[in-house]
């Protein structure tokens, strides 16, 4: 009363009506060839010093290089991944003493050329490579098959909402909720014959065949029903 008559106040009640949800699940795949294959070659050595293992390892892993990049592999795609010198011990009488050095040295190398694969694996054992770690085959572009097979598992699941929603006499609404799962299945290889490594040379030339993947994708679409 003080300020003068009230000021009338203007109340709005908003109703929201919760919509039920409709949820369709579908798959998409897609089949992914590798077009990367990667050779694990290493080489260890032992010796009094370290200066004398690093030298002997130097000179391998140079040739290595040398070579590799002589069949045409990029210098990119020749990488040292693993650079290890620890000492030898030898326990005598409760106590310890360093008689020697060991180095290990692991290189990673990329074949984008799968006609070169043997010839690579032949070419690192053949300079002194000792060890053949593994090899296995990636893809480049992973997501460009993951692409393909979202676009498919989500015109799938539409296709199912449709169906169903027709045959049940549901009103489909917009989809308010979108989500995914994916999964590769990992690159089979296929290889003939055996390497003898660090063993007097020889043993059959190495032959290696890729294989393909599935990459696929699950699509889960929430709809607004009316």
């Amino acid at each position: 009363a003080r300020f003068g008559p009230g000021i009338p106040l203007t109340v709005s009640q908003v109703t929201t009506n919760k919509n039920d949800l409709f949820t369709v699940s579908a798959e998409g795949k897609a089949t992914a060839v590798p077009d990367i294959a990667v050779v694990s070659a290493g080489f260890t050595a032992n010796g009094q010093s370290v200066s004398v293992v690093q030298n002997q390892a130097n000179t391998v892993i140079k040739k290595i290089s040398a070579d590799l990049k002589a069949l045409g592999i990029d210098a990119k795609d020749i990488q040292t991944s693993n650079y290890n010198i620890y000492p030898n011990y030898d326990y005598k009488d409760g106590s310890q003493k360093i008689n020697g050095y060991n180095i290990n040295i692991n290189m990673t190398i990329k074949v984008r050329d799968f006609t070169k694969i043997s010839s690579v694996i032949d070419t690192a054992t053949a300079d002194g490579a000792n060890q053949i770690g593994g090899l296995s085959f990636t893809v480049d572009n992973p997501e460009k098959f993951q692409a393909e097979a979202r676009k498919e598992a989500i015109a799938k699941a539409k296709l199912k909402a449709e169906d169903i929603a027709r045959e049940s006499g549901i009103n489909l609404g917009r989809i308010i909720n979108v989500s995914e799962g994916y999964n590769m299945a990992p690159l089979p290889m296929y290889a003939q014959a055996e390497k003898t490594v660090g063993m007097g040379g020889g043993g059959t030339p190495t032959q290696v065949e890729p294989g393909s993947s599935e990459i696929s994708v699950t699509v889960t679409l929430s709809y607004e029903t009316q």
